[in-house]
């Protein structure tokens, strides 16, 4: 039986163009850029569909970063496995991280994905290099998370779990971090 998430292709077409209100507005977004933001993100969808059951993300290159990732008063991020041969790509299709949360039973669910641009000149007070991806700008630059993580933009994505804040924010108040044994 082939894994399914808790959304449909249709269900996500159809919840796209409000949560893109939810958000910031692209500039100026003409009717072709909805259509090609819609179609990038279906792109993004379907290319993920396959990482509900998270063995298939390891088979594929994702390995977990470090544990879940939750701000109070924000809400979480979930636990992150990252692939890093897609950092500094902006395909739909390879999103440089899976983010997962942790059932009542000790199962992973896939609830979003992220995408991570390196900042080309390290300088977090310049951000001329900017990326884009949605009609919606990444965050940063930040400054790394952990030893070795370069100065960067990201872009998280609720695809597979909604976000009350909107599709593109960074925290989702649904996803939390159960504590830790």
């Amino acid at each position: 039986m082939k894994p399914r998430g808790p959304l449909s292709a249709a269900a996500v077409a159809a919840l796209i163009p409000l949560t893109l209100l939810a958000g910031p507005a692209p500039a100026a977004a003409a009717p072709d850029d909805d259509a090609a933001v819609l179609a990038d993100l279906m792109t993004a969808y379907s290319a993920t569909q396959k990482y509900h059951r998270v063995e298939r993300a390891v088979e594929d290159g994702y390995l977990p970063l470090r544990g879940c990732i939750a701000r109070a008063g924000e809400g979480g991020m979930g636990y992150h496995y990252v692939n890093k041969a897609y950092n500094n790509t902006t395909d739909p299709a390879k999103p440089a991280a899976l983010m997962y949360e942790k059932a009542e039973d000790g199962t992973l669910r896939l609830v979003g994905v992220e995408w991570f641009v390196e900042d080309a000149d390290q300088d977090l007070t310049t951000d001329d290099d900017r990326p884009t991806m949605f009609g919606q700008p990444f965050l940063g630059p930040s400054a790394g998370v952990e030893e070795g993580v370069k100065a960067h933009y990201d872009l998280h994505v609720w695809l597979h779990k909604p976000n009350p804040k909107g599709m593109f924010h960074e925290w989702n108040p649904d996803v939390r971090c159960a504590a830790e044994n």
